[in-house]
């Protein structure tokens, strides 16, 4: 009877999750008839079929009223996103004008709707615009998470969203709420996340986008997602100003929202100033892109001025795993593009729109190993692990050591996969890295796109994307024994 009833509960929960995000395919079907277009059937099929599938589930399980535990979010977390990402792959899949094989369509779905950005389409440029816009959306929708939208209205279904938060949002700390209502919580993120694209918008359109390319950038831009509307993507327009804007909107987008938060709320800047990881990513990502440009500068690549523009909004990108390109990025010297690769894996601040490791927890990674060496020396000495003036407990250290551990050693599974799909070594790292930590611009045979990939390598890619956006940890939760063990 318990195991019956939890399965209810999940499936009542990721039914209506579907539900909504259903919901999402009218918008793009709606941008398809404003400009023309005669065959947006793929979004309506999509859009029926979802909704359908969602309402059954839905009313199947009306019943179910039992309250979340921890594990139940993280399986409902795990499931959603697998539904997730086959709805998304559907219009692919279904709509005959991109001709495109079910792997195809679903690594597509994947890698946008994970913010991966990661692309097996030919001739972007050409692509239907409602096409462009979904590839955009998806990427927005997939920036904060949908299921965060959803906890806003969870308070409906009669079960508390708390335990489907703490599994969803990233970062070590997850039981930190900015507002004592949950769903509060969730329609503040968003505001702050959608007034963030709008600004975004009107940058790009005063920078000298059309207004549709506009609306798509800024929508991969904020959620650091880098599908183009574009196949250059920025360096279509080889224009400072479109680069600075994406440069200067990647780092607002890796910036925690909670601080965007207090920000309004106190009417200052200090909250972002004073906070301890925001102050640590400014000077990673200052010493990362002055690297760049420094070595743009002396290896000749560039002159100085296009150096500083070029190696600031491709670091910041890459490092942010934004994954928007410009300046012919791929084909720059080796130990540059192996540095911001590298620089991926950082990613930016918790509670953001962006892949990797994430700052604080290198932070924490930092702090600890200094105060290890500290008792070296004085081995009779208490010292504790604080960032800023806060102490961190040995649980939150032992989950970032855990994390650590698991992200590197998964990647390392995936790199040696694709060499044995039949991929070089150089082509493996750069692909892993832009699907793990969702950056999207590989390197190598990748470089170009990702449609060079074996099918087998897709498919592994697939998963690699999913460990990312979930930070590993839900997954390998919900394929443990213990979790079934009720």
């Amino acid at each position: 009877m318990q195991r019956n009833s939890r399965a209810l509960t999940v499936l009542h929960l990721s039914s209506f999750l579907v539900l909504i995000y259903s919901l999402s395919m009218l918008v793009p079907l709606v941008v398809g008839l404003a400009y023309g277009e005669e065959n947006v059937y793929a979004f309506a099929i999509t859009f029926l079929l979802a909704f359908s599938l969602g309402l059954i589930g839905w009313f199947s399980s009306m019943n179910s009223r039992r309250v979340l535990r921890t594990r139940d979010g993280f399986l409902v977390a795990v499931v959603f996103w697998l539904l997730f990402s086959a709805v998304s792959a559907m219009p692919f899949l279904v709509d005959q004008r991109l001709n495109l094989s079910l792997t195809d369509a679903v690594f597509e779905g994947v890698s946008g709707i994970t913010t991966t950005g990661a692309s097996v389409l030919d001739d972007i440029d050409n692509l239907p615009r409602s096409i462009l816009y979904f590839r955009a959306q998806l990427n927005f929708l997939g920036g904060l998470g949908i299921i965060v939208l959803a906890i806003a209205i969870l308070p409906l279904l009669g079960i508390g969203g708390a335990r489907l938060y703490q599994s969803e949002m990233p970062g070590p700390q997850k039981e930190e709420k900015l507002t004592p209502r949950l769903a509060d919580t969730a329609k503040h993120l968003w505001l702050i996340y959608s007034g963030l694209a709008l600004l975004c918008t009107l940058a790009y359109y005063l920078a000298g986008m059309e207004p549709f390319h506009a609306v798509c950038h800024s929508l991969s831009t904020v959620s650091l997602g880098g599908f183009s509307s574009h196949g250059a993507s920025l360096g279509h327009y080889d224009s400072y100003a479109v680069e600075l804007v994406g440069g200067v909107f990647s780092i607002l987008a890796a910036v925690n929202f909670a601080l965007y938060f207090l920000v309004l709320h106190r009417r200052s800047l200090l909250p972002i100033l004073r906070d301890a990881e925001f102050r640590f990513f400014m000077l990673i990502a200052s010493l990362v892109v002055g690297f760049v440009c420094f070595e743009l500068i002396r290896t000749g690549t560039f002159v100085a001025l296009d150096a500083l523009v070029h190696g600031f909004f491709q670091a910041i990108s890459i490092m942010t795993d934004n994954g928007l390109g410009a300046a012919n990025y791929p084909n720059w010297p080796a130990h540059i593009v192996l540095l911001m690769l590298g620089a991926s894996f950082f990613g930016g601040c918790v509670g953001s729109t962006c892949g990797g490791i994430k700052a604080m927890r290198f932070l924490i990674l930092y702090q600890q190993s200094s105060r290890e060496v500290r008792q070296l020396i004085h081995p009779n000495s208490v010292f504790a692990t604080k960032v800023g003036q806060q102490p961190i407990s040995d649980r939150v250290v032992r989950s970032v050591w855990g994390l650590f551990f698991l992200y590197i050693f998964c990647a390392c599974v995936f790199i040696w996969g694709l060499v044995a799909c039949g991929h070089d070594v150089v082509t493996a790292f750069g692909t892993v890295a832009a699907c793990i930590n969702n950056m999207g611009v590989g390197y190598g045979e990748t470089a170009a796109g990702f449609g060079t990939l074996t099918g087998p390598a897709k498919w592994l890619m697939c998963a690699a994307m999913l460990f990312g956006r979930l930070e590993i940890f839900p997954i390998l939760i919900v394929f443990s024994r213990t979790f079934w063990r009720f």
